[in-house]
């Protein structure tokens, strides 16, 4: 499916309803960002891109709680804060919401706002689907759940490429893929609920 194919069931399904949510799911290196942008250009005026990644726990805090090495795991975000917020997206015609710096690395709150003209959402993030709680009761507020399916070592090679484009050396960057991408990614693929929308690449 194509990003404007995608955008034109938005459209479809969001006639005639206010504020339309979207979940775009899937693992770390699958192109949820990329899609994403594509899908809201599409849409044009009114659509907007509401990223998962302000809801990161800063790296002290990680730290704090022997998870830093494991930054992007379900356990290090804030995942009641992200449920919390896609209620307020519902119900609220204006929302700040976080945003996650990755120059600074660690999310900045009230980084942007969600207008009450933004009625079509696009939230996107690899745990939206995911069979947890808290991370399961978003699903009561999405209007169209779509998950990206990509190979595994198609996921590899992504994620090698990703750290060696952020100056790692390619032993350094296929151990930062190896050791943490990776096992988020399995973790995504096998215990994520159904979504109605499966994209494959």
């Amino acid at each position: 499916m194509t990003p404007e194919a995608l955008a034109e069931e938005i459209r479809r399904r969001a006639a005639g309803q206010g504020r339309f949510i979207t979940a775009l799911a899937g693992p770390p290196g699958a192109g949820k960002s990329t899609l994403a942008a594509a899908v809201v250009a599409a849409l044009g005026p009114g659509a907007r891109v509401v990223p998962m990644d302000g809801f990161h726990l800063d790296n002290p805090v990680l730290a704090a709680r022997g998870i830093l090495a494991r930054k992007g795991c379900p356990e290090s975000f804030d995942a009641a804060g992200f449920v919390h917020l896609l209620h307020r997206l519902r119900h609220e015609a204006e929302v700040a919401i976080p945003v996650f710096d990755r120059h600074l690395d660690l999310a900045r709150a009230g980084g942007d706002v969600v207008r009450a003209e933004d009625r079509l959402l696009v939230v996107e993030g690899n745990y939206l689907l995911l069979d947890a709680a808290p991370w399961r009761d978003g699903r009561a507020v999405y209007d169209l759940t779509v998950a990206l399916d990509v190979p595994e070592a198609e996921l590899e090679r992504r994620l090698i490429r990703r750290w060696l484009d952020h100056g790692f050396a390619p032993d350094q960057a296929r151990d930062k893929a190896l050791s943490n991408d990776i096992p988020n990614a399995r973790r995504v693929l096998r215990d994520s609920g159904p979504a109605e929308i499966v994209i494959r690449h």
